[in-house]
């Protein structure tokens, strides 16, 4: 008897969200605080592929604020230029070893402070108007 192999394909890693999922509802749930902490940011999905069919939300103001990406274990929100910015309610606990991005990590069941997240937008958003060029 021949066993018949199973190749998997994608990002292993990756979670094809449905609705009503927690990734979805999490997801939501940081979209409805980052529009909340700023109207004016714009969203689009880009990098379209098998694992993400529907592409990576990405919120922009003045440049790219942040990404949302769901996983297995977690959503992830990175943002773009997260090691130069203020986190004092320690919010960020993912990607702490690079120079340039930072990322929040929000597992099953776990919340993240509202306030201190939408602080965290307002002060990516400054930083990206405070360096755009003229």
């Amino acid at each position: 008897m021949v066993k018949k192999k199973t190749i998997r394909t994608g990002n292993p890693t990756s979670h094809t969200r449905k609705p009503g999922d927690w990734r979805e509802e999490t997801l939501g749930r940081m979209r409805s605080l980052i529009l909340e902490a700023d109207p004016e940011m714009s969203e689009e999905r880009k990098w379209k592929k098998a694992s993400t069919p529907a592409g990576v939300p990405v919120w922009s103001h003045g440049g790219m604020v942040c990404t949302g990406e769901s996983y297995k274990q977690a959503v992830k929100l990175t943002f773009a230029k997260g090691a130069s910015l203020s986190d004092p309610s320690h919010l960020f606990n993912a990607s702490l070893e690079g120079n340039t991005r930072r990322a929040i990590d929000i597992q099953e069941g776990k919340t993240v402070n509202a306030r201190a997240f939408k602080a965290l937008i307002k002060a990516a958003v400054a930083l990206n108007l405070s360096t755009k060029k003229k």
